[in-house]
């Protein structure tokens, strides 16, 4: 049987994981799908059980000429939103764009919220990532959430993030808060992730975070982590160096030094295969 015949076009993609949070990746170099075609495909791709299943899905195009940048992606969120920047999803990025020969160990890329530099470890599989700077930090705020009165942090990591402090991370209602977080007046119109943080002890976070766009706590998010590493360093917390532990029970590095922000963690390749665009309803 001619699969494609009955079952329309045959789109390959990669399905790949950092630290639990999974990305539906196409290498769309050949394929030539515009940024309209990608964001029709996000939704029922990233649909669990009856897609792909994913939390984001990410197009690797080629660079513009004479931008210095080895590629860049166009990145969507499973509601099919567009996002600037995804620290996991950039360190998976970085790894499969290796991988697949796109480019070196070592290169840059292009994303909404700027160039990501990216280094990947062929011996481990471990990529750190250079992300763009924190900026709008803001401290020690109250805010009225579901009846109660909480102090939150926020700074924007390439995408807009909210921080709590909690002596329970375990008893936290994530989906609950993080939800009215996400969507108060205080953050409008973009909205914010939200990040619930422990301190487990100097230099050690433990995290749970509700993504904007996902709609829901992921097993992790790098943007997430860093977000909650500078507060913490911010507040004298941790140091320059944090290890921040994932709702997934993943370890990220998270370093800030000399003005700059890394993330680093692993990367994984979890299997390819193609979707069919007729069978998703496209």
């Amino acid at each position: 049987m001619d699969l494609e015949a009955s079952l329309g076009k045959a789109v390959p993609f990669f399905k790949m994981q950092g630290c639990g949070n999974d990305f539906v990746f196409v290498d769309n170099r050949e394929l030539g799908f515009t940024p309209d075609a990608m964001r029709e495909m996000v939704i029922p791709v990233c649909r669990k059980a009856f897609g792909v299943g994913a939390d984001g899905m990410m197009f690797l195009d080629p660079a513009p000429a004479g931008s210095g940048l080895h590629y860049i992606w166009h990145f969507f969120n499973a509601d099919g939103s567009r996002a600037e920047m995804c620290g996991n999803g950039s360190r998976c990025a970085a790894r499969l764009a290796h991988l697949i020969g796109l480019a070196p160990a070592h290169h840059v890329f292009g994303t909404d919220a700027g160039p990501i530099e990216a280094s990947v470890d062929e011996e481990t599989g471990l990529v750190t990532v250079q992300l763009t700077p924190p900026v709008d930090l803001r401290l020690n705020e109250t805010l009225e959430v579901e009846g109660q009165t909480i102090t939150l942090h926020s700074v924007n990591t390439g995408v807009p993030h909210a921080v709590t402090f909690v002596d329970d991370l375990e008893a936290v209602d994530v989906w609950k808060f993080g939800r009215a977080v996400r969507f108060h007046h205080a953050f409008e119109p973009a909205g914010t992730n939200m990040n619930f943080v422990a301190v487990e002890k100097p230099g050690k976070l433990s995290l749970r975070t509700y993504e904007r766009g996902v709609e829901d706590e992921t097993y992790a998010c790098g943007t997430g982590a860093v977000a909650s590493a500078v507060v913490a360093r911010e507040l004298e917390l941790t140091g320059d160096e944090t290890v921040v532990t994932t709702t997934g029970g993943e370890e990220l590095g998270v370093i800030l030094k000399d003005g700059k922000t890394f993330l680093r963690g692993a990367a994984v390749l979890v299997y390819q295969g193609e979707f069919f665009l007729e069978s998703l309803g496209l």
